[in-house]
């Protein structure tokens, strides 16, 4: 009889598999937009449409779930943060390399930490405050806003972040009152809808040269999603954090190979602090409560 792989080391290998699925995504939809001069919105819609027709089996056998909320109000600002997220986080691929964006994106956590304290009462101790202040530092040393090469358009991956982030926290307040295949579902079917009023005034049509781009983006996304949620069944966020961060060195070299960005010295000093802030803070969480899964990018 085969020996079945032990549990940790199957969800850490789901984890890189998510990881790279998000990479790839991300180089098809710098692709389609900074290549072939696709819309930002337009791509964005189509993505996460095609992500949502692979979910709808699952979506139909838990159909039930969207019964059961009296939360309806705190879902759709979920959404419209989520949708602020996943529109601004293209529209910077179109406009920065896909190191700077992927490097400012791991600000997340901090901005959700920020939100947890200030809107949900939640207790923020100096330690948790002094890793967001590393964070950020971290943050500023990758933007260098003091130097010639800085543009506006780097801000909008931190913006993208601080969206999610929001997103992170009303997500932690419906799961108080609500279950996951609620939650889950109100998600994927508001967000394309929410997706295509911020598309009207761009049209839904693509550049023929990016079709295949788009399609191969949405089924990544699905199963990007699909592989993380699977890793996070099997794991603790404080063990699957180092790997999810892999996905920093797959979306470098994506980028190198397919743009030929290059990173420079400010983004490795940048994200040397960012993660050693998000796994101190990771790991404080860790022994303070059980963690639950989180988005990823």
């Amino acid at each position: 009889m085969a020996q079945t792989r032990p549990t940790p080391l199957k969800a850490a290998g789901l984890m890189v598999i998510a990881g790279a699925c998000f990479a790839l995504v991300n180089t098809a939809l710098q692709s389609a937009t900074m290549l072939h001069g696709a819309s930002a919105p337009t791509v964005t819609f189509w993505q996460y449409l095609i992500a949502l027709l692979f979910y709808i089996p699952w979506i139909w056998r838990n159909r039930s779930a969207v019964l059961s909320t009296r939360q309806i109000v705190s879902h759709v600002l979920r959404v419209a943060l989520a949708v602020g997220g996943v529109q601004l986080w293209t529209l910077g691929l179109a406009h920065v390399p896909i190191w700077q964006a992927i490097a400012l994106i791991l600000l997340s956590p901090f901005f959700v930490t920020i939100g947890a304290g200030l809107f949900l009462r939640e207790e923020v101790s100096l330690h948790r405050w002094g890793a967001v202040v590393v964070g950020i530092i971290g943050g500023m040393v990758i933007l260098a806003p003091w130097s010639d090469r800085f543009q506006l358009a780097a801000l909008l991956p931190v913006a993208a972040a601080a969206f999610w982030a929001a997103s992170s926290v009303v997500t932690k307040q419906l799961t108080r009152r609500d279950n996951t295949e609620t939650v889950t579902i109100y998600l994927l079917l508001l967000l394309s809808p929410a997706n295509a009023l911020l598309t009207v005034s761009t049209g839904f049509a693509l550049p023929q040269a990016t079709l295949w781009l788009v399609i191969g983006a949405g089924l990544l996304t699905a199963l990007a999603q699909h592989t993380l949620v699977r890793a996070y069944t099997l794991a603790d966020a404080a063990f699957l954090q180092p790997f999810d961060h892999l996905k920093l060195v797959f979306n470098v070299g994506l980028g190198a190979l397919v743009f030929g960005f290059m990173p420079d010295g400010n983004m490795w000093l940048g994200t040397m602090l960012i993660l050693v802030a998000s796994i101190y803070l990771l790991n404080r969480e860790a022994r303070a409560r059980p963690t639950s899964p989180a988005q990823n990018a």
